[in-house]
């Protein structure tokens, strides 16, 4: 059986099969990447929650930064975020986000 959770015209916010959600990309709000990867974090938090996970079970996390020069910002505050012994299986790379204005996205994958 497919769950959608807050389905849209274009998207589902969450997608859970057999055992796994899939959680739409995140984005945040602020002036620095640390603080847009703060705030997208937040709203991973509240995703896997809705899914019935928590961060211990996110199996995979694909991270778009703008710019990779970003890199170390952004690792900063997703190690204070990923809990110990349970780090996901991760990529990162660069791309053109949505609007100029956003510095990183994060689509996560996790067990429920």
């Amino acid at each position: 059986m497919i769950e959608r959770i807050d389905i849209g015209p274009r998207m589902s916010k969450i997608v859970k099969h057999n055992g796994v959600a899939y959680l739409c990309g995140q984005v945040g709000a602020g002036d620095t990447v640390a603080d847009q990867t703060r705030d997208c974090l937040a709203r991973v938090d509240a995703l896997l929650e809705q899914a019935g996970s928590s961060r211990d079970r996110i199996l995979q996390a694909i991270i778009w930064l703008a710019d990779m020069a970003d890199f170390a910002e952004m690792n900063a505050v997703w190690d204070d975020w990923v809990p110990e012994g349970a780090a996901p299986a991760r990529a990162c790379g660069e791309a053109r986000l949505a609007r100029d204005v956003l510095k990183v996205e994060i689509i996560v994958t996790a067990a429920y």
